[in-house]
């Protein structure tokens, strides 16, 4: 299947999947988006932005800290799942409790990154704003190479997933306004 194809199904599959609910804005801004940043997964960006309660009325401006919202709630959800599996019995062995540990405390940064990033385009300091998308990118990374030196698997793979493409959503969205 060719790539346009894929996009369009991966829209069409997100706009059945919410009633249409995504808002024009989010489609065209998400495209152009993609179309400027190939690192841009543009069924990933649509669904992502088209889910947040302020995407229908914001513009490319406002898509740009949505973004940077959303990956605040991110790294929130994982911090709040390391939590739980250092809670749970099953991480007392010596190499995944220290992993979790390390990796909480990176994740509080990063939902710290994406903040700043969110008042650096709010306050139209674009080349901030990117920048500190890509410290929150960083910060993932550092946490897949904590597991990764650990020895085991990650358990939060999927945050560090969502942060590295939220974080080149911000950036690749962030370039449109400028």
């Amino acid at each position: 299947m060719k790539p346009s194809t894929a996009c369009r199904l991966a829209v069409a599959t997100v706009l059945t999947l919410t009633g249409g609910a995504v808002d024009a804005t989010v489609v065209t801004t998400c495209k152009a988006a993609a179309g400027s940043d190939g690192r841009v997964d543009y069924g990933f960006c649509v669904s992502e932005l088209g889910k947040h309660h302020d995407s229908p009325s914001a513009d490319t401006w406002g898509l740009a800290k949505v973004a940077a919202l959303t990956g605040v709630v991110n790294a929130d959800n994982a911090v709040y799942d390391i939590k739980a599996l250092m809670a749970k019995h099953g991480t007392d062995d010596g190499s995944a409790r220290p992993a979790l540990g390390r990796c909480q405390e990176l994740y509080d940064s990063m939902g710290f990154a994406f903040a700043e990033a969110h008042d650096n385009i709010n306050n139209r300091d674009y080349t901030g704003g990117k920048e500190k998308a890509g410290e929150a990118a960083a910060l993932a990374h550092q946490c897949d190479d904590v597991f990764a030196k650990a020895g085991v698997p990650s358990p939060v793979a999927q945050y560090s997933d969502y942060s590295l493409q939220i974080a080149v959503v911000c950036s690749a969205i962030t370039n449109l306004v400028q």
